[in-house]
């Protein structure tokens, strides 16, 4: 078996940013994992099945992807698949220092290491939060998310077709 890599997070709702890393990831890498947590300490859009679902449409053109829901620690989770490094994204020096403390974390508890990735240019300014605002208002999210994706907010935000 090859090297297998965990890209977790919440993902809600997964965009092109995720995708992203995700591709670049599985070309560098034998299998990618992307682990959607089902119960994250923090107010969710979508419930873990939705997010999972959405991810999935976005990499099943992807062969060596997967993408499973934990709901447990992440080492934890890793242990359980034999994977021993995570995968994640970074826009921002924000965004680096937390990623940071929690590689660090997970190294501690685990002795997993941590990958961190840029995400494209092109998608670089675009996060979950982001994603979710311009749906609330049923702007255009072309440019953000997979036409699925982008289908599922359209009707959780009551935007029509």
């Amino acid at each position: 078996m090859g090297k297998r890599v965990v890209y977790p997070g919440t993902f809600d709702p997964p965009h092109y940013g995720h995708l992203d890393i995700v591709k670049r990831s599985a070309r560098i890498f034998d299998e990618v994992v992307v682990a959607v947590a089902k119960k994250p300490r923090k107010f969710l859009l979508f419930d873990a099945e939705e997010r999972v679902k959405m991810f999935e449409k976005m990499v099943e053109d992807i062969p060596n992807v997967e993408v499973k829901m934990f709901d447990c620690l992440l080492v934890d989770f890793m242990k359980r698949e034999g994977i021993n490094v995570i995968v994640r994204g970074v826009r921002l020096f924000t965004d680096f220092e937390y990623e940071l403390q929690i590689a660090l974390t997970n190294y501690k508890l685990a002795g997993v290491e941590t990958v961190f990735m840029m995400p494209s240019q092109e998608y670089i300014h675009i996060s979950s939060t982001i994603v979710r605002d311009v749906a609330s208002y049923c702007g255009d999210l072309d440019n953000m998310v997979h036409p699925y994706v982008k289908q599922k907010l359209r009707e959780k935000f009551n935007c029509g077709s």
